[in-house]
């Protein structure tokens, strides 16, 4: 039964409500560690540990959720589900705990390098044999993930150091790309279906300077990080692809899409990672600090983004209207205020980190505990229409 009508039925139930969970208790653990009331972990001690539980953890569960069914929708062939659905949340689970228990640094590694293979190896044939072949795409992007985990990992596992970083900006840059892929591909639609006679306008062209641009992003990134020259060739290729995406951003905007709290969420999630990259280009030129862009993108566009797809993923695939309640609204509101509580604010008043930094863990965790409070029960119930799924 919970195969076809409960949480093992599509992989957006389970990994998603994980998604929620680990989004407060990875942020609780994060200020306990900040402010002394915690030992961290050994493996990927300090700002390391949080930027991969960030990445690898919350945000690699809500990719992993969003795309094992969609990709059933896409394809209309079958998705992980059951014991399958239930192994792959597992292995995902074990490499958040493992750190803490104090396993050998060689199991935590592979634990966390296995699961996008695994992941993708689950969505090879829908993906791969669906109708469109632009789906082929998300596979590459699992190479990506995986990649930037082997870094990660091989510095967490002691065996080439100063290798976190490079792979976590890896992981950022190419969730960067599953958020232009994913949002060129909904944000029109969502736009059509929520607004009577709305017309937004895809430019082709436009998309792949978008895309051509945070590709030469993610490659200096990749292979040229410590050098000046590529650094600032870099913040050029973010910069750029910044201001493409507001372009891009103007064809699918509708003004009256701001009365409407489930599509306005997704429109301030992407103007949040338009301004992330402008910054991260000026952060290349020393003109603002690497942090307020790298959390402009983070908190802002990744945090808005993922929580306003997770609610209407959940709301529309267990059979309910597609429809922000109050609760919803004021999360929408407490996790934009987490991004300018951690971005704008640490930018221009630098002497109130302290402060800021509370205040946005603060919000954050409101944020994705009411989220838990109102999606949790219906993630783990049937649809309310009797539909399998």
């Amino acid at each position: 039964m919970l195969e076809r009508r409960g949480l093992l039925a599509l992989g957006f139930r389970p990994f998603f409500l994980v998604a929620g969970i680990i989004a407060v208790v990875s942020m609780l653990l994060w200020l306990g560690v900040l402010f002394g009331l915690l030992t961290p972990p050994r493996y990927l001690a300090g700002t390391n540990w949080h930027a991969h539980e960030m990445l690898f953890g919350y945000t690699a569960a809500v990719i992993a959720g969003f795309l094992l069914t969609a990709a059933r929708n896409w394809s209309g062939l079958p998705t992980a589900s059951g014991p399958v659905l239930a192994l792959l949340v597992g292995l995902w689970l074990a490499a958040r705990i493992a750190p803490w228990l104090h396993g050998p640094a060689w199991l935590i590694g592979s634990l966390d390098i296995a699961f996008f293979p695994a992941l993708a190896l689950s969505l090879w044939r829908p993906l791969w044999q669906g109708p469109n072949p632009t789906n082929r795409l998300f596979l590459a992007v699992f190479g990506a993930f995986t990649l930037a985990s082997l870094l990660v990992n091989l510095d967490g596992m002691g065996v080439a150091s100063g290798l976190a970083p490079r792979g976590q900006r890896l992981m950022l840059d190419s969730i960067v790309v599953v958020i232009l892929l994913v949002g060129g591909r909904v944000m029109p639609f969502f736009t059509r279906a929520a607004i009577p006679g709305a017309q937004p306008v895809t430019r082709a062209w436009l998309d792949a300077l978008t895309f051509g641009a945070a590709l030469a992003m993610l490659a200096l990134h990749l292979v040229f990080a410590g050098h000046a020259l590529a650094t600032r060739a870099g913040g050029v290729a973010a910069a750029s692809a910044g201001v493409l995406l507001l372009a891009r951003f103007a064809g699918w905007h509708d003004r009256r899409a701001w009365g409407r709290p489930m599509l306005a969420v997704l429109y301030l999630g992407f103007l949040w990672l338009a301004a992330g990259l402008i910054l991260d280009g000026f952060a290349a030129f020393a003109l603002v600090p690497q942090s307020v862009a790298v959390h402009a993108i983070t908190a802002g566009a990744i945090g808005v983004m993922t929580l306003g797809m997770m609610t209407r993923v959940t709301l529309g695939h267990t059979g309910r209207e597609v429809r922000a309640g109050t609760l919803t609204v004021v999360a929408f509101v407490l996790v934009n205020a987490a991004a300018l509580l951690r971005s704008p604010a640490v930018w221009g008043a630098p002497e109130l980190y302290r402060e800021w930094l509370i205040l946005a863990g603060v919000c954050w965790i409101a944020a994705f505990a009411l989220f838990l409070t109102v999606y949790g029960p219906m993630l783990v119930a049937p649809r309310v229409d009797g539909k399998p799924g």
